[in-house]
């Protein structure tokens, strides 16, 4: 047995899950997520700001304690879109070493899709493939299609970086602001099917929190329940009703749905928008939700597993 430490630093948020790994099973000891918004305005200056990164360090450094409290013997930082795009992330780099001990990985999309997928499909049972693994993150969104990943594509569409593009003015926003990013999405949807069989998937596997926040809220779950919402299928017409209802609420309306982050609250219009466009493009009666992601995909590795 191997008890792992993995850290997920994505756009919007900073993840952390200590597991035992032996053999072919993982067993969850700690899961956590904090909404730092490490991304927050890279799509604009193309820099990390240091108020960002001071919010990510103090979750860091929690998670540094509980890591050494639990006795991982393995641990991995992996850091995505945000940290990819910045012009500074040598200063991520540096604070990221004195916490932990070891350097980040600012992984590839491709990368990046390929860990997700290996997290989100280990214990999908039961489900016809090949898969179609979606990664709705903050900053960019990946696809991977497999059992084992035939084709891998990461593009620059995620709940961060749409909203802070278009949906800043408005609450709720404008039908405009609400075209401009279909219109973003759909072109990147463009790319994916370019480059990724899709459409040789039978299941689409939804990931993130995104995608689960949508998946509470399609339930009507009183309050977020992850046992609940992991491997639930959410049928493609409840993903756009949903979808319409957040693009159509205020930010007090957002934040009274018991299933909502306090920290999603503004960028889960976006999230649930990409999420509809690709069940609607490529033409998927539902969607099987997944709690298991990249952060999974990360303890597997420690273990070479």
């Amino acid at each position: 047995m191997t008890r792992v430490a993995a850290v997920d630093c994505g756009t919007n948020s900073v993840r952390l899950l200590v597991a035992d790994v032996s053999g072919g099973t993982l067993t969850e000891i700690e899961r956590l997520m904090e909404i730092v918004r490490l991304g927050e305005g890279v799509d604009r200056t193309g820099r990390l700001a240091p108020e960002a990164l001071a919010r990510t360090f103090a979750a860091m450094r929690g998670y540094a304690k509980l890591i050494a409290r639990h006795g991982a013997t393995e641990v991995r930082v992996v850091a995505t879109s945000a940290t990819r795009d910045a012009e500074n992330r040598d200063e991520f780099r540096h604070g990221v070493r004195e916490i932990f001990g070891v350097d980040p990985e600012v992984v590839t999309g491709a990368e990046e899709a390929a860990l997700s997928f290996a997290g989100a499909t280990r214990d999908l049972t039961g489900h016809p493939g090949p898969f179609l693994v979606v990664d709705i993150g903050g900053g960019s969104t990946e696809f991977v299609v497999g059992p084992s990943p035939t084709g891998a594509l990461s593009v620059d569409i995620g709940c961060v970086r749409l909203t802070e593009r278009h949906l800043k003015g408005g609450d709720p926003p404008s039908a405009e602001a609400v075209r401009a990013v279909t219109a973003d999405i759909d072109r990147a949807l463009d790319r994916v099917e370019a480059e990724v069989p899709v459409r040789a998937a039978s299941t689409l596997v939804g990931l993130a929190g995104s995608v689960t926040t949508v998946a509470g809220i399609a339930l009507g779950l009183p309050f977020y329940d992850p046992e609940r919402i992991h491997h639930s299928f959410i049928a493609g017409r409840d993903v756009h009703e949903v979808t319409l209802r957040l693009l159509e609420s205020t930010h007090q309306e957002r934040a009274e749905l018991p299933v909502m982050h306090p920290g999603r609250v503004d960028v889960i219009g976006a999230g649930a928008l990409i999420l509809d466009r690709i069940v609607t493009r490529f033409g998927f009666a539902d969607v099987v939700v997944s709690e298991h992601d990249i952060l999974d995909g990360i303890a597997w590795s420690l273990a070479g597993v």
